[in-house]
């Protein structure tokens, strides 16, 4: 049996002319995550990152804390859906707003899209689930017997994942994206029967203050 982890990339640069960056919280988060792979005397046989800046740096923080220096391989299926387009797509001022009222504005802005509303240029969310479910259909294969395959990624992706995993289709995407935080671990193990969904969401290695979801 071998298994896939799926991670969150730590805390980015919200409000900053940069989002795609990690935030000084998001690399102590993913620099935690790495300690605690350390502690445990763990380290992933592969690891992949998706294209963006934050997953990079997450995969770097991360491993290089726990003493493993054999880098990843690079996957853009694995990125996040361009949910700053979709926010400003449906109220240009979305990026100025609070965080946790951003994430209601986007949650109704992810609707539009997923209805084929909004007026939003550029990959459909269709395409998106094609995108990712293959990405997802590429590491399973490398996580043999024994195996252990690191997927350093977005919330949209692993919230995609997921839901499939537990009903077969798309239907709880949004439910367990509002949730996934920042630098946790989603375990799926891999076998005969095919991957199965471990766990959901882990972040017992961050401590209470360095839990965020944006």
């Amino acid at each position: 049996m071998g298994s896939v982890h799926l991670i969150r990339h730590g805390q980015a640069s919200w409000g900053s002319d940069d989002y795609d960056q990690l935030s000084p919280l998001g690399m102590q988060q993913s620099a935690s995550l790495g300690i605690s792979w350390e502690a445990s005397e763990w380290a992933p046989t592969v690891a992949v990152a998706g294209s963006l800046k934050r997953h990079a740096q997450t995969a770097i923080a991360t491993i290089d804390a726990c003493g493993q220096g054999d880098g990843y391989d690079i996957d853009a299926g694995w990125d996040e859906f361009d949910h700053i387009s979709l926010a400003r797509a449906h109220d240009p001022a979305a990026l100025t707003t609070d965080p946790k009222d951003f994430q209601a504005l986007l949650n109704t802005a992810i609707d539009s899209w997923i209805a084929g509303e909004g007026g939003v240029e550029g990959e459909t969310y269709q395409a998106f689930v094609d995108r990712v479910m293959g990405a997802f259909g590429a590491v399973v294969p490398q996580a043999g017997p024994g195996r252990t395959v690191a997927v350093f990624t977005s919330g949209g992706p692993i919230a995609m994942v997921a839901s499939h995993l537990l009903t077969g289709d798309d239907s709880l995407f949004q439910r367990i994206n509002d949730v996934i935080v920042n630098a946790s671990v989603t375990t799926i193990i891999t076998g005969r029967s095919g991957p199965r969904l471990l766990t959901l969401n882990e972040h017992t290695h961050l401590m209470r203050d360095l839990v965020t979801f944006r």
